[in-house]
């Protein structure tokens, strides 16, 4: 005679177990889903910032004590009174604002396998730069301190014509994914004050690092 009792507990044991898998399934694919709207959100702010062409209009870049204007595609450096001015003029051409942290130079060429400096070592942005995407705008820099530790080295530098690296951080208006573009600025052959100027390498600092799986 069949155990009715047993069969009722293992019917309503496979319900749960039947109940529980499409349970998991259901959360694990809104899981997935809203990981995908997030990526989308984050996509549609993401700024990426690259040197300006040569056929964007010139930036006029102002310090309190000095300005100058630098033509699309090249980069700004100079030495007058004793300090040091540097300027790149930039394109937004990724979907979000981008909004400029803070800088470092190195007087050398940093090659691509180089790694970046830490964001703690960064120098801070003396005012908010802003560059709208799809636009153009520019990243400024000034050493004018004798006893700066970057000073021997980038004026030297300046004066010997060897090229410079500036690693630019940046993020969004909302404060996140933040970004370390480098840009090498590469003495030109005419001796002027326009240099040349690309860009070597992105990285994502919020998030996972694509070159790293």
């Amino acid at each position: 005679m069949a155990d009715w009792v047993t069969i009722s507990s293992l019917a309503t044991a496979a319900g749960t177990m039947v109940l529980a898998a499409a349970t998991f399934s259901s959360v694990r694919s809104a899981n997935r889903s809203a990981r995908i709207a997030e990526q989308s959100l984050l996509v549609g702010l993401r700024p990426v910032l690259v040197p300006s062409r040569p056929e964007d209009p010139p930036e006029r870049v102002t310090f309190y004590d000095r300005g100058f204007v630098v033509n699309g595609g090249t980069a700004h450096v100079e030495e007058a009174d004793g300090r040091l001015y540097m300027a790149i003029p930039l394109r937004n051409v990724g979907s979000g604002l981008a909004v400029l942290h803070g800088w470092y130079v190195a007087p050398r060429r940093r090659v691509i396998s180089d790694d970046h400096p830490d964001p703690n070592e960064f120098r801070l942005t003396q005012r908010d730069l802003y560059v709208a995407p799809g636009d153009t705008g520019y990243w400024q820099g000034a050493i004018r301190d004798d006893d700066d530790p970057l000073r021997p080295g980038l004026a030297e530098a300046v004066t010997e014509r060897h090229p410079i690296a500036v690693d630019v951080l940046y993020g969004d208006h909302e404060g996140g994914q933040r970004t370390i573009s480098r840009f090498a600025a590469l003495p030109g052959e005419d001796e002027g004050l326009e240099w040349d100027c690309n860009v070597l390498r992105h990285w994502r600092l919020d998030g996972v690092d694509p070159r790293q799986g």
